[in-house]
């Protein structure tokens, strides 16, 4: 069963939800754009079944106790130190680590700048930042795969893209993974006064050409899908080069961008080898 949490940091209060048992093996979530924590239901379910302690938190912009202003205030430095305020505050000194979209941007940051912390890391679509900015700058495919990049950051412009027609760029964008319930949730969020501008401060605040990131030291899966409409070959393939440790790709062919939802059983299960083949 899923539980409501409210985890209280020094920048305010984060919402998360979470499953399994106390004493079982934390796994942080982080979700992308424009989701929040519920895109993990399936991992969430799937992590507690095995035993696994698993919380997924709504993230700066997305948990209105913790949506500042200003752009700046959604910097790469600020969201790798949210995860591990929201760790902290779960008594978690070390932990394996999940991320989608901009949850594996920030996931790939951590585990660069802190791999103390954890125990595995598991990115799903978005490949390490430094192939993704060498194709965001080299490869005519990713660049084309990326224009939509300076829309969002217009101030103005990007909310309307993602409001306008009671949102159906973002109903158009998630139909085909997402459940038509949980859909309604997110168009929910996205339209409640000052959330679409916070989740757009996150594209507005970073570039990903721009993240600077180390070769990875801890056990890593990164899970790419050949439908993916914003992420091409290219980064993908090259995210190898740049994790020392362990390391696993998994391709799924013919699932898009939204894999989490669209393919959650295979997801669910890699995710769960990944973790049974490092329990250290």
């Amino acid at each position: 069963m899923t539980e409501q949490l409210r985890i209280p940091t020094t920048v305010g209060t984060f919402d998360a939800l979470a499953a399994g048992p106390g004493d079982g093996r934390p796994v942080l979530l982080l979700h992308g754009f424009p989701q929040g924590a519920r895109e993990w239901d399936h991992q969430l379910a799937a992590l507690a079944d095995a035993g696994h302690r698993a919380v997924a938190p709504d993230q700066r912009g997305y948990s209105p106790g913790v949506r500042p202003d200003e752009s700046d205030d959604y910097r790469m430095d600020e969201l790798v130190a949210d995860v591990l305020r929201i760790a902290d505050g779960l008594g978690w000194a070390r932990f394996d680590l999940v991320g989608h979209d901009w949850g594996a941007a920030v996931a790939w940051a951590l585990a660069d700048r802190h791999p103390d912390r954890l125990r595995t890391l598991t990115a799903v679509s978005v490949p390490h930042p430094r192939p993704f900015g060498d194709a965001l700058r080299d490869d005519e495919d990713q660049q084309r795969r990326s224009a939509y990049l300076a829309m969002f950051r217009q101030p103005g412009q990007g909310e309307q893209m993602l409001l306008a027609n009671d949102a159906a760029g973002v109903r158009q964008m998630l139909a085909r993974a997402v459940p038509a319930e949980k859909l309604e949730e997110y168009v929910a969020r996205i339209a409640a006064p000052g959330a679409a501008t916070a989740m757009l401060n996150w594209y507005r605040a970073t570039r990903p050409e721009e993240v600077e990131a180390g070769t990875v030291t801890v056990p890593t899966l990164y899970v790419w899908s050949t439908a993916d409409a914003g992420v091409g070959p290219a980064a993908a393939k090259g995210t190898g080069d740049w994790v020392s440790a362990p390391y696993r790709f998994e391709t799924f062919e013919g699932v898009s961008h939204w894999i989490p939802e669209e393919a959650p059983e295979r997801l669910s299960t890699v995710l769960l080898e990944h973790l049974a083949a490092h329990p250290g």
